[in-house]
């Protein structure tokens, strides 16, 4: 019977392993030591499906467990999860896990750490539009897909939407902890800023709820230029912050059986 070349089907080499019988030969011995290392690697290479070595995107290296997705030329390297698309060279990005709603913008990768640090494409496009009721945000949690996870040591910002009557509240309390964004929807400014939270590992900022307005969380580092005045929203956002990454998952696996 031909052998397959499939990498998901076990490749049997046949050696007695029963209680009566003999020893294992010395050629069976040699068969294993000889075999086992050179199915391991074809098991590899036929899994990536093409070229799956290091590429690079703008000035960012992408490598395992992150491969680059090729649309001329479709190949999978690994799990999804590490996907990398190549945005006209000028940034990689992850995907969202939400279907329809922006990913995330790398700034750089440490694969001796597993981290990377990343920018909310949503949040920059909040800033960059005309009119901030005509775009939707979402808190970065809930885009991240499994492996990913938001680094505990950073802090939170915080993005709310208010109604004409919130906001009319809100400018009256004169809360310092709270800055108005130059932001529009329509020809009114409706939108406020908190940063300097802290993370919550449950995910329960439930205490910075406003009234009469939606709030988004999404984390954030540290400025070197404005620390965490929330004056300086505009940077803050695009510093990005730090996710982790599991690198036990994401990884495909093979059974050789003897």
């Amino acid at each position: 019977m031909p052998r397959t070349t499939d990498p998901f089907t076990p490749f049997v080499v046949h050696c007695n392993l029963s209680k009566s019988a003999a020893p294992m030969s010395a050629s069976c011995w040699f068969f294993r030591a000889l075999w086992l290392p050179l199915m391991l690697a074809a098991a590899a290479t036929e899994d990536q499906g093409g070229d799956c070595s290091a590429k690079r995107c703008s000035n960012i290296t992408i490598s395992d467990p992150f491969w680059l997705s090729d649309e001329e030329a479709p190949r999978s390297c690994g799990s999804q999860d590490f996907e990398v698309a190549c945005h006209d060279n000028r940034f990689p990005g992850l995907r969202s896990s939400i279907p329809g709603s922006s990913g995330f913008a790398i700034i750089d990768i440490s694969y001796e750490e597993n981290s990377l640090r990343v920018v909310d494409r949503g949040h920059l496009e909040l800033l960059q539009a005309s009119n901030s009721c005509q775009v939707t945000i979402l808190n970065a949690s809930v885009k991240l897909a499994q492996p990913f996870k938001i680094d505990p040591a950073g802090l939170n910002l915080i993005l709310y939407n208010c109604t004409e009557e919130a906001t009319a509240a809100a400018v009256a309390r004169r809360d310092r902890e709270l800055v108005q964004m130059s932001l529009r929807c329509g020809n009114k400014s409706k939108m406020f800023v908190r940063t300097g939270v802290h993370y919550d590992v449950t995910g329960n900022y439930g205490r910075y709820a406003l009234e009469g307005c939606d709030a988004v969380v999404t984390p954030m580092l540290g400025s070197s230029s404005g620390g965490t005045n929330a004056s300086n929203y505009e940077q803050l956002i695009n510093d990005g912050f730090l996710l982790t990454w599991d690198p036990n998952l994401g990884k495909f696996t093979h059974q050789i059986i003897f």
